[in-house]
């Protein structure tokens, strides 16, 4: 599950010995100051712990270390800022020996034209680039601002900072993200096979339940129980449920969504991917989609079709966003417009993507085989209009990697008249986007979350993770 906790980094203070040391005392004030009104937790020695409390020599990174090391279960990432030059060896050696392995971001302040005296200098600019060899040298993995020196006080570095978080929020919770795979594979549907192992060699498990073992919960559990009621409940206040759907189909739905959240609750889940068709509606008598879509708006991503990697995209993107995902299909050309498609699904999508409250009915494409009867409990409304960010993961057995792509565009307010979760996107180059995943062979469902996170989603699986990754721009 994404956990909305306040962020933290270390934060190692740069100096070096023969620059003004007055730069470091004022460069650690300004940063921590900046940390704090950001509403980021920070680790950083203390002036009686070492010179203006810089790291400067071998004992003061031995110190540094140690601090980060006593920390490590909260440390997110490391922020390091240089006020004047900075020392490489030992910024570098602090990293080194506090072994956390988180991301790391690297930041210089700017000199002024009218303060480069001996008293005043900082040369970061140069420093930046002695720490950075350093940090390469010893297999560090960094980021970097957007600009090369940047005065911490700026808007343009406290986007860099923001995404750096959204890359360190990333990281933390895909090494170790638990993944539950309910079902099996729609027969016909060989677009959603994955390698588990490729996953579980990132730090990403998966824990399979048949379809049987939710039926048989499901059928133990009463009518009446407290968990059910309850959950009929938060249904009903969750979607407009007409006359039309069925209490039984309700009923049914309740006791899904209790079961499932027992699951992953005792299997220490984060998300799930679903056999949603056609034995859930054979055997069980409803879809899915209310309760997946209450899971993702809860932000634990449930993903249908059983596309454990598109989940796993839709999970990247909660974690930078802190806001939920939906998967959707490229579905449609919007006319003649090359930039515009149409984006469905029919659907899980969460409530909080939608313009209004969903509207719970029967899904129509499955019904004309198993029965509008069996079908009720999917989510209709169509996309906000606004700024959205694409991600899609896949695995590439034949190389042994896994791969993504991810980028940015907008849902429009352009008419169109369908059914199911749906909206109209521009994305600049578009059909280049379309060329390079049929060329590369990745699948027709991606995940969408309405934000901007392109670049640290990006950051994080292709850096941190080490995920081939195309960044659509």
């Amino acid at each position: 599950m994404v956990t909305l906790k306040k962020p933290t980094l270390g934060v190692i203070v740069g100096s070096r010995g023969f620059f003004p040391k007055h730069l470091a005392d004022s460069g650690r004030k300004t940063i921590l100051d900046l940390l704090e009104k950001e509403g980021i937790n920070a680790v950083c020695l203390t002036p009686e712990e070492s010179p203006h409390g810089a790291v400067e020599s071998m004992n003061d990174a031995q110190r540094c270390a140690d601090l980060f090391k006593a920390h490590r279960d909260e440390i997110d990432g490391i922020l390091l800022t240089l006020p004047n030059f900075g020392e490489e060896r030992p910024i570098a050696n602090t990293i080194r020996w506090a072994g956390l392995d988180v991301p790391v971001l690297v930041h210089a302040f700017p000199d002024t034209t009218d303060r480069m005296t001996i008293k005043d200098r900082r040369d970061s600019f140069c420093g930046k680039m002695s720490s950075c060899n350093n940090l390469t040298q010893y297999g560090v993995k960094f980021s970097l601002t957007t600009l090369h020196t940047v005065d911490p006080n700026t808007e343009g570095f406290k986007h860099d900072l923001r995404d750096f978080v959204a890359t360190c929020r990333v990281v933390r919770g895909l090494r170790g993200a638990r993944v539950g795979h309910l079902g099996a594979r729609p027969a016909a549907f060989n677009t959603v096979r994955y390698s588990e192992k490729l996953f579980e060699m990132s730090g990403i498990s998966v824990e399979t339940l048949d379809l049987s073992e939710l039926m048989g919960w499901m059928a133990r559990m009463k009518d009446d129980e407290p968990a059910v009621k309850e959950q009929i409940g938060q249904i009903k206040d969750y979607a407009k449920v007409g006359s039309n759907v069925p209490a039984e189909s309700l009923i049914k739905m309740a006791k899904m969504a209790v079961s499932i959240r027992r699951w992953m609750t005792d299997t220490r889940l984060d998300m799930t991917a679903v056999q949603c068709w056609t034995s859930m509606e054979e055997n069980i008598g409803i879809v899915p989609c209310t309760v997946m879509s209450m899971l993702s708006d809860g932000l634990m991503p449930s993903a249908c079709e059983t596309d454990v990697p598109g989940v796993v995209g839709m999970y990247a993107m909660a974690l930078a966003s802190q806001k939920p995902s939906a998967l959707v299909d490229w579905n449609n050309n919007y006319g003649p417009e090359p930039d515009k498609a149409v984006v469905f699904h029919c659907s899980n999508l969460p409530a909080q993507v939608f313009t209004d409250i969903p509207v719970m009915d029967y899904q129509e494409i499955i019904a004309g085989t198993v029965g509008p009867q069996n079908t009720y409990g999917t989510m209709y409304g169509r996309v906000k209009a606004e700024p959205f960010t694409f991600c899609r993961v896949s695995t590439d057995d034949t190389i042994g990697e896994i791969t993504a792509y991810v980028g940015q565009g907008e849902f429009t307010n352009d008419p169109i008249d369908t059914f199911g979760g749906y909206g109209v996107v521009r994305i600049d180059h578009m059909q280049d986007l379309l060329r390079f995943i049929c060329e590369n062979g990745f699948e027709h469902h991606v995940a969408i979350n309405l934000s901007c996170v392109a670049d640290p989603v990006n950051e994080a699986l292709s850096k941190y993770m080490g995920w081939e990754v195309y960044h659509h721009q």
